[in-house]
């Protein structure tokens, strides 16, 4: 019996958000909208979005002992996040600087502070969250070696999920461990070393060639595909009126991995997160549009 349904491993930030009528280019100043704080970070983002869709979620992430850490400790308890993983201390929590233009589109630099002195030992000392979770999902934005600790942790039948964001190469045992692998077009290219040629069936052909037992490459309005050993699948997109794409991968990642730790094949998971990230567009900033599994069926 496991005490969670997903549990991720991954980064907490502040988002500080500015709407902007384009993003500058390079040495010039463009005027934004009032800056507003949202928390965010890519692993905070999943546990919250898995938690409202009814998950039974965890996190493990680190943050400072200052505002921004406590404001997103609030939204991980407020969402139905267990946060005993969640770490106090060590620099101050991390913080994403956002702009948004009119189409919805955003741009992103994140500093990772206490994201950043998530190591290896508290993956360790996390035993019991570890061999709780039905799944574990990890991202990039905190250390490389700490997502191998956890490939290094995970017990056996438990399932890792891993969106590689940002980018970098991977090893082969982190590589090995993914079930999916979930990566955007640039992710695809940094993943596999250099420029990807052909269609994204190409691409993702290319990557299961490096290992992961699956692939899961989202296009954006064009859906996304679906690739195994055996089979790749698209699953369609939702049209719908985009506000804010911020967050919106986090949420596919969070109920995909989800609905794979409650039985669904992958290409169903996929369909299933596909609406959540489609719902998630629909309102401004990243925790705060993602929505619950009512709203979902609603769609």
């Amino acid at each position: 019996m496991y005490d969670y349904d997903l549990l991720v491993v991954g980064s907490a930030n502040a988002d500080l958000v500015i709407r902007v009528e384009r993003r500058p280019a390079a040495g010039e100043t463009v005027l934004g909208s009032d800056l507003v704080v949202h928390p965010g970070g890519k692993g905070a983002n999943q546990a919250v979005a898995a938690a409202r869709l009814g998950a039974r979620t965890a996190l493990l992430a680190r943050v400072g002992d200052d505002g921004h850490g406590r404001l997103l400790l609030q939204s991980q308890r407020a969402a139905g996040v267990d946060t005993a993983g969640v770490l106090v201390g060590g620099a101050p929590t991390g913080v994403a600087l956002i702009t948004v233009d009119p189409s919805g589109d955003n741009s992103i630099v994140v500093s990772p502070g206490a994201n950043a002195r998530l190591a290896p030992k508290d993956v360790r000392a996390a035993t019991g969250l570890l061999h709780g979770s039905r799944v574990v999902s990890a991202q990039l934005e905190i250390p490389l070696e700490t997502v191998v600790e956890v490939v290094r942790s995970l017990p056996s039948g438990t399932r890792f999920v891993l969106n590689p964001s940002p980018p970098r190469p991977l090893p082969a045992e982190v590589l090995a461990a993914c079930d999916p692998l979930i990566v955007n077009e640039h992710e695809a290219r940094v993943i596999a070393g250099g420029e990807l040629d052909g269609s994204p069936e190409d691409w993702a052909a290319a990557l299961l060639a490096l290992g992961p037992r699956s692939v899961v490459v989202t296009l954006g309005a064009q859906g996304a595909l679906v690739a195994t050993g055996e089979a790749m699948t698209r699953i369609k997109s939702m049209a719908v009126d985009a506000v804010d794409t911020t967050g919106a991968g986090d949420a596919f990642t969070a109920a995909l991995a989800w609905r794979l730790g409650a039985g669904s094949a992958l290409p169903e998971a996929a369909v299933y997160a596909a609406r959540v990230g489609a719902a998630a567009v629909t309102r401004p900033g990243a925790q705060e549009s993602f929505p619950t599994a009512e709203e979902v069926e609603s769609l």
